[in-house]
Formats: structure tokens, sequence, C-alpha cells
């Protein structure tokens, strides 16, 4: 297997490396439309790449898209909740799954954030420098949407929702167009952006709409980097010496204390568009969530194997060691987008790093404080990743507040009214 080094300019290319491929879609249309080159040209890409976007979005919340016609990609990737799903369930929590467009249908995994979607790179095998962490070089998978990582690229991904029976459960893509065909505004749209023909092939329209929605999620709004980090960056904010984020921060950075950097970090200190993950993939002995499973009737002795079970890695000789790998989740907004883990077992972030604190030495977090037992055992227990879980000291419970404190400081302005009240106790 040929191994690519990745580093995080390679990421940057490779976001740039999308919208080149975007607007060269587009080329077609612009030819028509301008006949000549120069800044008339720049402008028409411009506007025909704003039309893409606006496209996009007006797609993103379409519910017509979905069998019943009661779901949107917007209806699990709330815009006012950042693009999470924020519905309750019938004990009052954020339902750990979400529910299918028939209402009924409950898949097996948390709906992740789409904000800053755009910067997780295409799925591949590679290496790439760690920071703040004492551990090597990480060599792996990397990349991907969804969880495991299946749907290389944004358009991969934007395709999958509408076929999925569990979520908006259209039966085919011929369904999905007809659909699209029923909006004269679309047919206005996709004709003017990919040509005239564009319906005439159900794959090229249906390829089509994923580009927009892949636009749409491209755009600055879905990446806005305004939290208070990104404006102690930038110089328009300090943390206050003696807050608990500032500890926190410290703590996050810290190679001594927390292993929070090894994964969760992209570059190196001080670095704008640091997006608060490396991308990689682990097992980190997430236990299994027996409530959603007995919600969604999965089969007994169902177990959810991840990275492991996705097809580009079906030529591996043996992907026992890829089994409970998942990819790692940004943080940004994490304050808000509760509740935690790729099944969303855990409704609070203080519970999350006690999660990972009982793994370090002389740690006194062995009971789960949401069950009031000890931690249950992880639903993939044979390679779950102990080097990167074992590094570091065990946190006091001032630690433990600051980290959660600065983790509230990733939280983009838009979203900061959705913060817990515990979070005015954090200096910020």
């Amino acid at each position: 297997m040929t191994q690519i080094v990745v580093t995080s300019d390679v990421y940057m290319v490779w976001n740039m490396k999308l919208k080149l491929l975007t607007l060269a879609l587009l080329l077609p249309a612009l030819l028509t439309a301008c006949g000549g080159s120069g800044s008339s040209d720049s402008a028409s890409a411009g506007d025909s790449e704003n039309q893409l976007i606006a496209l996009g979005e007006t797609l993103f919340h379409d519910t017509n898209l979905s069998l019943d016609r009661t779901q949107s990609c917007a209806t699990c990737h709330d815009p006012d909740h950042a693009f999470t799903d924020p519905s309750i369930n019938g004990s009052g929590n954020v339902r750990s799954a979400s529910v299918g467009d028939d209402g009924v249908s409950l898949g097996d995994r948390n709906t992740p954030t789409a904000l800053y979607s755009a910067s997780i790179p295409e799925f591949t095998y590679g290496t790439h420098q760690r920071f703040n962490s004492p551990r090597e070089d990480y060599v792996g998978y990397i990349g991907g949407q969804f969880w495991d990582g299946r749907a290389a690229t944004l358009e991969d991904q934007a395709g999958g929702p509408p076929l999925n029976p569990v979520e908006m459960n259209m039966p085919d893509k011929a369904t999905v167009v007809a659909r699209l065909r029923e909006n004269v505004s679309y047919e206005e749209n996709f004709t003017e952006l990919f040509g005239a023909n564009i319906f005439d092939d159900i794959d090229e329209a249906y390829l089509a709409m994923t580009q927009a929605i892949a636009a749409f999620e491209r755009s600055a709004d879905m990446s806005p980097f305004n939290s208070k980090y990104d404006k102690f960056l930038r110089g328009e904010y300090e943390y206050s010496p003696v807050s608990k984020a500032a500890l926190g921060k410290a703590r996050f950075f810290s190679q001594q204390f927390t292993n929070c950097a090894t994964c969760h970090q992209l570059r190196p200190n001080g670095n704008e568009g640091e997006t608060f993950s490396n991308y990689e993939f682990h097992n980190i002995g997430v236990p299994v969530n027996t409530g959603l499973r007995t919600a969604n009737g999965s089969d007994e002795g169902f177990t959810d194997t991840g990275l492991a079970a996705i097809d580009a890695v079906s030529d591996e000789p043996d992907t026992s060691e890829l089994e409970g790998k998942f990819r790692v989740p940004t943080l940004r907004n994490v304050g808000v987008t509760a509740p935690y883990m790729h099944n969303g077992v855990f409704q609070s972030l203080d519970t999350v790093i006690r999660f990972y604190d009982r793994h370090l030495t002389n740690s006194t977090n062995g009971i789960n404080p949401e069950t009031g037992v000890e931690w249950a055992a992880p639903e993939v227990a044979a390679n779950v990743s102990f080097p990167e879980l074992r590094q570091g000291t065990a946190l006091s419970e001032n630690d433990i507040e600051g980290v959660v404190c600065f983790l509230y400081s990733l939280t983009d302005e838009q979203y900061e009214h959705l913060l817990p009240e515990d979070a005015e106790e954090c200096g910020l």
C-alpha cells in the first residue's frame, strides 16, 4: 500500500483542490455565458460559485428530497443548533441518534456536526505529524466523511442520506431526481450550472445535486472560525490568566498533563484554522449504548466495527486491527453538540473527560457519573488505543473543570447562547 505523508499544509491543498473541482464542473456553463476571458470571466465564475452555494443551501433544507417529505439534511443538521440534531427523546435528553423520515426508524450512530466538514481530508492511508505529544507520528487511515470514513469526499457524503432507509428513505436516485424536477427553480439552476442536458442522465443529475450540497458545506459560513479561541489567535480576545478556561487551555496543549492534543490538534500551536482533530482513526473503548440499541431494535450480539466494515478497506488481508475504530471528530462547538461519542452514549463533556482520565495512573475516575457504576466494557476490546489513551497524568477536579471550560471557548459566537449554565463560571 502506498503511504502518503499528510501535513497541515496538505489538508489546505486538499480543500483548495475540491474548490477548484467545483469550479471546473461549472466551466461549460461559464464559457457559454461569457464567451471571453479576463475580469468578466472572474466575475462570472464568482457569480456561478455563489449560485451553486445558494442552490446547495436550498437543497440542504428541502424536505421534498425524503420519501414522506418530512426530512431534509437540515432536520438532523439544524443550523440553529450548530448543525446537529437537537431533538429530545422520552427521557428529556438529546437523542443519541436521529429518527428517520418515516418517524420510526432510528440509526445506531450520533449525528455529527456538519460544520467544518470541508476541512476533513479525503479518505486515505498515510502518516502525519502530531503536535504537543510524545507519541510518534501517526501512520494509518485518515479522513473521510461519516464516523467510519466510508464517504471519501463531501460529494459522496451528500449522496448517502437520501437513499438511506433509516434516514430520508428514497428508493433510488431516479426518484430523487424526479423530486428535483418538480421544482421549476431547480430545473433552471441545474441546467444553467451543469448544462441543458443535465437531467438526461439520472446519475449525472444526482451527482450534480451532491456537488451543490458539497459547495454549500465548503462555503465560509460553514467554517466560521469565530470562537473566542479564534479571536485569541487574532489578538481580539484574551483568556483571563486566573480563569478556569486558561487553566484548561494550558492543560489541553500540554505534553505532560493530558493526551488531548495527540489526536485533537491539526496544526502547530498558534496557527489559525485549527480544527481540533487530526482525523486519525482510533478505538477509544467506547461502550455499547444499550438504550439506543434497545430503541433501534438492533440484532442481539450486533457489533459496530466502524472502520473495519467499510468498502475502502475490504482489500486488507486482515481488518481485525481496524475494528472499533472511528474517525476523531472536531472539538469545535463541542460544548453545544451533546451527546458524545460515535453512538451518543455520554450526555456531558464532564463525563467524556472522566472517561478519558480513567486510563491514567492514579486516576480516581473509576465510576461513570451518568450511571453511578463502573464504566461499561468497550464494545470492541481487542485493539483499544492504549498507547495514546495512557499518555499523561491523572487530572484534578480543577483540571477537569478547566478542560471543559476551554472546550466551551471553542464555540462559535453564534452558538454561545446554547452553552450550558456552568459556562458562566469559566471566566470566558
